[in-house]
């Protein structure tokens, strides 16, 4: 318990606040994360490519059949909903405290939640846009459309997340950085802080409260002021009851 009065104390005084997010946070939305036993990679498929092979840049060029067939069943929610540690951190946003979610993850729950400044590091599946012609489309309408979805004027649609071998936004990566330099506290949730370039953001943190929520544990779990093994709903769950 005293490490639960500890953050909400932390996020309390909070007044440049940015949460950091990976896959974890979404695990209790339904969503499986990339690198645990039960994770993405991790996952018997019919498929005679690796996930990380099939979500490259290449692969999508050489053989968006396949690369959809694999994107449609395994990387695209379209039914989960923002849980608990979604909405904790989106109701943090008061008057005086100015909350940054910089997410890696690609499913739109931070905004479904409430979130209205989310910097989201690797896309969004809820964009997508015509290689041709630069239409955009939604989720929803390339669900619509079996196989590989195209464009009225005969393109492959492409969604707006980031692939291996493909960088990330610099515009999106450079608000990220300064809103990380400039917070008092920074929140990490739910990643194991094993990709990069993401990870090497935090260097740019310079608060007074680095915290880290994640059930395994990280290689920066050595400079965390608070760091909690478990579940983050649990977490958000026992620290409500302490915040103002």
């Amino acid at each position: 318990m005293e490490k639960i009065e500890a953050l909400a104390a932390a996020l309390n005084k909070s007044k440049r606040l940015v949460v950091f997010t990976g896959a974890g946070i979404s695990c209790p939305s339904g969503i499986p994360d990339f690198r645990s036993a039960d994770g993405l990679y991790n996952r018997k498929t019919n498929l005679r490519y690796a996930p990380e092979q099939i979500i490259s840049h290449s692969f999508f060029e050489r053989d968006p059949d396949l690369f959809y067939t694999f994107y449609k069943s395994a990387m695209v929610y379209p039914d989960a909903k923002p849980n608990a540690a979604h909405r904790f951190f989106a109701a943090l946003e008061a008057p005086g405290r100015e909350v940054t979610v910089v997410t890696q993850n690609i499913d739109g729950l931070h905004q479904a939640a409430g979130s209205s400044r989310v910097l989201e590091l690797h896309g969004s599946i809820h964009r997508n846009f015509c290689q041709r012609c630069g239409k955009a489309f939604s989720l929803d309408e390339i669900l619509a459309q079996p196989g590989v979805p195209h464009c009225d004027c005969g393109g492959i649609i492409k969604p707006d997340v980031v692939l291996y071998e493909e960088p990330l936004d610099d515009n999106t990566v450079w608000q990220a950085v300064c809103a990380i330099e400039q917070a008092d506290v920074m929140v990490i949730v739910g990643t194991s802080l094993a990709v990069y370039p993401a990870a090497s953001y935090l260097r740019y943190f310079r608060g007074d409260s680095l915290i880290l929520i994640n059930k395994s544990e990280t290689p920066y779990d050595g400079r965390a002021d608070l760091a909690f093994h478990e579940d983050v709903v649990a977490v958000v769950n026992a620290v409500q009851s302490q915040m103002q």
